[in-house]
């Protein structure tokens, strides 16, 4: 149902408060699904690591990253921009640093901001997909990121769910095969269909701002 009442997200009681284009809206809370997936169990055990790693460091290291996470920035689903605490900070650079197939690290990098993708040429059909992308090659210890969402309807124009499907290897050259990674996560692209991109690159744990896309199959 849509409202007008005053900028607010997230769920009490049964009642869920969100908005999109159109303005705000309440509906009735639903229980998040829980497919308890291969992938979902990868994210946690990471978690879990490291909560654990985090317990571990020094307080020396934990001001490091309390430092750090002041000049790390989200913005949060009404738009507003925030700092992350240090726990926040850690997570986030290990992560990525996971993701990439880097090791963790218990002191916190120097800040850095990775380059953004500038162009994407996207080739998509029932038997290929591919990137090409600029800059290329990637700058040395940056890697290429790719979130794709499952296939939606061609008419659909916007998307929440981004899945990683695909990591490149450091410094690598345009374009990225991503066709395999995503086939195996999401499912054979389905000539009509639409698939959404959101594309990073990544450098010793620091994401540069997402490239989105989207095609539909031909």
């Amino acid at each position: 149902m849509k409202i007008l009442d005053v900028p607010r997200s997230g769920s009490y009681q049964g009642i869920t408060s969100s908005r999109n284009r159109n303005g705000q809206y309440v509906r009735t809370r639903a229980t998040p699904v829980n497919p308890a997936s291969t992938f979902q169990g990868v994210v946690r055990a990471r978690m879990s690591t490291n909560a654990a790693a985090w317990r571990a460091l020094t307080d020396i290291q934990r001001e490091g990253w309390v430092s750090l996470g002041l000049s790390m920035t989200r913005t949060d689903a009404l738009g507003q921009s925030y700092d992350l605490t240090g726990f926040q900070a850690y997570c986030s650079v290990n992560n990525v640093r996971l993701a990439d197939g880097l090791a963790t690290t218990s002191a916190p990098p120097a800040f850095s901001t990775p380059v953004n993708i500038t162009t994407l040429v996207i080739t998509l059909t029932a038997a290929a997909f591919s990137l090409a992308y600029t800059a290329t090659p990637l700058a040395t210890a940056t890697y290429l990121n790719v979130f794709a969402s499952p296939q939606r309807s061609a008419g659909r124009s916007f998307e929440g769910d981004f899945r990683l499907i695909f990591t490149s290897a450091a410094a690598a050259a345009s374009p990225a095969n991503i066709f395999t990674a995503y086939q195996a996560r999401l499912g054979t692209p389905v000539v009509g269909n639409k698939i959404f991109l959101s594309i990073v690159a990544s450098t010793l744990g620091f994401e540069s701002g997402p490239f989105l896309a989207s095609q539909v199959v031909a």
